[in-house]
């Protein structure tokens, strides 16, 4: 790896971690030595690089410090293209314009080679069935989710049981052919997961929920055994 190579590699660390994180650390993930780490730190910073925190104390990374979307590799480029093409394709209108439009401004400010390579990428989403029912309401739920709020639902299960629940929602599933809400439910006072083609009507009321949605977050992942992304 070349040194330039390896001063992007402890940027894209960095972004990893939300916070300050020991020089050790970041030098046993590039496999460099804890001298050479605080070289490139120090070379980054004076190249601008928004990163706080000095030897002994950890460093993290300013939010909103962007890469410039040039140093995208071309397996990079293809990840961007093709994920913005299945959520276009696969999901609601609203979030399928929005793929589309940071995809377009990705593009247009690539350089002329890797802005070819994204408009011809070779890496296709097949058609799929299209999901209607349900559809209308995940903008509404995703909004709920990132503001924290509660959602009070009518909701109705595979057997056609009626039952009224105030939820927590913290995350949105996107399946093939469902939509599924990972939530707190008041009701069961446990985690649920509610298929949004179930639900007959929900309002977002103006109760912000008592918990940090990346708490739990991390309840379910723990519960289900399931990584980070």
């Amino acid at each position: 790896m070349s040194r330039a190579e390896r001063l992007l590699e402890l940027l894209q660390v960095l972004r990893r971690y939300r916070q300050p994180v020991s020089g050790q650390t970041l030098a046993d993930e590039l496999g460099v030595s804890v001298r050479t780490l605080y070289r490139d730190i120090a070379t980054l910073q004076g190249q601008g690089a928004a990163i706080d925190g000095e030897a002994g104390l950890g460093y993290v990374l300013k939010p909103g410090f962007m890469l410039p979307p040039l140093m995208f590799s071309e397996e990079e480029i293809e990840a961007l293209v093709l994920g913005s093409r299945w959520v276009a394709k696969r999901s609601d209108a609203q979030l399928g314009a929005a793929a589309r439009n940071a995809l377009a401004k990705i593009v247009a400010v690539l350089p002329p080679d890797l802005r070819d390579d994204a408009d011809n990428s070779p890496l296709l989403v097949a058609p799929g069935q299209m999901i209607s029912i349900g559809e209308n309401e995940l903008p509404t739920i995703r909004r709920a989710i990132r503001a924290e709020r509660k959602i009070a639902i009518d909701y109705r299960d595979d057997k056609g049981r009626d039952s009224k629940r105030t939820i927590w929602p913290f995350a949105l599933a996107y399946f093939d052919r469902v939509r599924v809400v990972a939530s707190w439910c008041e009701l069961r006072r446990d985690i649920r997961h509610f298929r949004v083609d179930r639900i007959v009507a929900l309002n977002v009321t103006d109760e912000r929920y008592p918990r940090r949605r990346h708490a739990l977050l991390k309840d379910w992942r723990d519960a289900e055994g399931l990584a980070a992304p």
